[in-house]
């Protein structure tokens, strides 16, 4: 026969159980704050490399018109591009990237176009008349 003075330990279950999915929670919370910091800090720290990286001065050739130019900038806009030639390129004059294999890109002033090395450019009159000769 049992002692009935006897501690029960299925009285003590759903107290146990409670504290046990208490204590789970409280890790799961504390972990999961854990990893937002550090996937902030990470996120963080990727952004500013990147903002390093696009700001990084660094030299690429590139070709206007068959023309060799040393940039030192990430990015220029389309009308960056006109002043490099000298004298630069008029508004008498579209400026185009060349796509190999592909239809060749116009360039607007306000375009801004990443320097690789390698790029190349062209210009061509802005106007054609087809038959205006004499």
């Amino acid at each position: 026969m049992s002692d009935p003075n006897a501690p029960n330990p299925a009285a003590n279950e759903p107290k146990d159980y409670e504290a046990f999915k208490e204590r789970q929670l409280r890790e799961l919370r504390e972990f999961e704050e854990r990893q937002r910091k550090e996937l902030d800090a990470f996120e963080r720290l990727e952004r500013e490399e990147l903002k390093e990286f696009e700001n990084e001065d660094r030299t690429v050739e590139i070709k206007i018109d068959r023309t060799e130019y040393k940039v030192h900038k990430r990015f220029l806009t389309g009308a960056q591009l006109r002043q490099l030639p000298q004298p630069p390129i008029g508004p008498d004059r579209d400026l185009f990237e060349v796509v190999p294999g592909g239809s060749d890109k116009k360039i607007a002033d306000d375009m801004r176009v990443e320097m690789r090395d390698g790029l190349r450019f062209f210009t061509a009159p802005a106007q054609i008349n087809p038959g205006c000769g004499q």
